[in-house]
């Protein structure tokens, strides 16, 4: 296995004479998880590159408070990537000024969301796989806008019936995108089936920028089909970070040098957790940030002994001290024990 590794090693992404992804093993943007704290989290555990979560362009330009928090990209070390969603080549231009002004190494575009509200409801989104002009334009009006990389984040297309990513990727390539990332799933598929890792060779075969694959990367083994089946430069990894952000490390070192790197121990991710949960009640406010740190601490817990009947009970309180309370009680016994992070699947899971 190693020597079938090694014979496929990441390579460095140049994108620009300044900005480089040393490690082509990239953190997704994901709405309500990839916020500050998870980035800087999984940025210090050894991802190569971190993505915002996407925002609303027009939302920025009104310099809309949460909009700026969510564009925050201090304490990673660079690069660091945030992505804008949008659908008015003018908008997407003035709010791309404003991440860069505000420490944005290189400003991503969404043509992949699939959520009603984005891709109907505001015809941004995997939308603007339907309208290439529209398309086209925007990504023109960015590129000439700011003076770091863009880049671009889409879907195989709109429905199996307009599989048009190979295409827009060379349409990209030519406003002067740097780096296309391609979703193995269309927008009517949202996220169910299994991602098309064959399709995104389309797509690379189409352009010469370095092109990523996304969709089901939840396993190490998974990184290295999708790099073997899509010949792509890189993967980029959404769900399989869970209460995971070590997982690109793993990834990385596995698809390098073919080790298997184990999951840290059950007291180091309890450590892990516990940082993870005060950064998030520091960024967020104590009321917002209890709230929003359920579903990390359900991750981080689960396939573990006694795991639903702890995110119950984490679920129901209201303060730091009985949420931590409660993590020492579930976790320490299970360290004494001896007990590991024997989980279920984590395809299942995720």
């Amino acid at each position: 296995m190693a020597a079938q590794m090694m014979s496929n090693p990441l390579r460095p992404i140049r994108l620009s004479a300044d900005v480089v992804i040393e490690t082509p093993v990239i953190l997704a943007p994901m709405s309500g998880v990839t916020d500050l704290p998870f980035r800087r989290l999984a940025r210090a555990e050894g991802t190569g590159l971190v993505v915002s979560e996407m925002i609303a362009s027009a939302a920025m330009i009104r310099e809309n408070r949460q909009s700026l928090k969510m564009a925050e990209v201090d304490g990673f070390g660079a690069p660091s990537s945030v992505q804008l969603a949008g659908c008015e080549p003018a908008v997407m231009a003035e709010a791309a000024k404003l991440v860069v002004d505000r420490g944005a190494a290189i400003v991503d575009i969404n043509f992949g969301c699939p959520v009603k509200k984005v891709a109907v409801g505001q015809s941004a989104g995997s939308a603007l796989m339907r309208d290439e002009p529209r398309a086209a334009a925007i990504l023109e009006a960015v590129v000439k806008a700011v003076p770091v990389p863009v880049t671009l984040k889409m879907r195989m297309g709109w429905d199996h019936q307009s599989l048009n990513a190979p295409r827009l990727a060379r349409i990209a390539e030519e406003c002067g995108i740097r780096m296309v990332t391609i979703h193995g799933r269309t927008r009517q598929q949202l996220y169910t089936g299994t991602a098309d890792w064959d399709f995104i060779a389309r797509v690379k075969q189409a352009v010469s920028i370095p092109v990523i694959a996304n969709g089901d990367i939840v396993t190490v083994e998974d990184a290295a089909e999708a790099l073997r089946r899509s010949g792509a430069d890189g993967v980029m990894i959404g769900r399989g970070c869970y209460g995971r952000p070590w997982f690109p490390r793993q990834v990385a070192r596995f698809l390098r040098e073919g080790v298997r790197e184990p999951d840290p121990t059950l007291a180091e991710q309890r450590a892990v957790l516990l940082r993870h949960y005060r950064a998030i009640l520091a960024h967020h406010g104590v009321a917002t940030g209890v709230r929003m740190a359920r579903k990390h601490i359900a991750w981080y817990s689960r396939g573990l002994p006694g795991s639903a009947e702890f995110r119950a009970r984490v679920n129901a309180v209201e303060t730091p001290a009985e949420a931590e309370a409660l993590m020492d009680a579930f976790y320490l016994p299970l360290i004494e024990r001896g007990v590991e992070a024997v989980r279920e699947s984590y395809r299942e899971a995720a």
